[in-house]
């Protein structure tokens, strides 16, 4: 599938350091031993997104199908994902180039909840993608620094002083193992500023329905089908621009 419509370029803003690290530790911190730890999605109360969807096609079709049917992977089997039930703008997706980066660089577009990996040519890979409160604290440019096949999740201590129930996943008991119900999904990607994490995250999400939302909890999620697919393309220690 391709799309022909252009945006304009937004100007990358500067990462503002004060108070980020703060905001962003219900999304990721760091255990002992160096566990990258992010936060449990609270349930969903989506918003609309920045613009209106267009009207859904209630059929399907073979690509689509494979696209985001039942994937075998790591020991797990991830369920298909319904589709048919998402905004068809935010299926995976090549377009013209819309952001001007080299090739290589993976671009956030919070506001159009979006996600692009720039492609030789002019093109680019789009994913839709849900941002979570934490995906909006910072902005600016990195590095996806290092990322993960089926994480482990550990939430920070503050969230288990709210939530007694997750003590069970703390780091002394060795976090939550990966699995289809983990918030960090199929795949987890670290991101760096400066030899700095950052404590943002892109990762996988089983809740589909949070897709082109502002989700309630977490960075920036994709649907796992759609996660490992951008795993596999991504360069090793590539550029990340995050527009807001």
């Amino acid at each position: 599938m391709s799309l022909t419509t252009s945006y304009s370029r937004r100007s990358v803003l500067t990462f503002l350091a004060g108070g980020a690290a703060s905001t962003l530790a219900g999304c990721a911190s760091t255990a002992p031993r160096g566990q990258l730890v992010a936060s449990y999605p609270e349930p969903i109360a989506p918003t609309p997104a920045a613009f209106a969807p267009p009207p859904m096609d209630a059929g399907g079709s073979a690509e689509l199908d494979a696209m985001y049917g039942t994937v075998m992977d790591g020991g797990f089997v991830i369920p298909a994902v319904p589709y048919q039930k998402i905004n068809p703008r935010y299926y995976r997706q090549r377009v013209v180039d819309p952001t001007g980066e080299r090739p290589g660089t993976v671009v956030v577009d919070t506001a159009s909840r979006f996600l692009y990996l720039i492609e030789p040519g002019g093109s680019a890979m789009r994913y839709g993608v849900g941002i979570g409160r934490e995906g909006f604290a910072w902005q600016g440019e990195g590095v996806i620094q290092w990322r993960q096949k089926w994480p482990k999740w550990t939430p920070p201590n503050e969230m288990i002083a709210r939530q007694p129930e997750l003590a069970k996943y703390s780091a002394d008991n060795g976090g939550m193992p990966p699995g289809l119900s983990n918030p960090l999904g199929a795949r987890a990607l670290y991101i760096f500023q400066n030899g700095q994490d950052t404590l943002y995250r892109l990762h996988g999400s089983p809740e589909w329905q949070s897709i082109g939302t502002a989700a309630s909890s977490g960075c920036v999620r994709l649907m796992n089908q759609d996660v490992i697919d951008l795993y596999d393309r991504v360069p090793t220690k590539a550029r990340i621009v995050v527009w807001q």
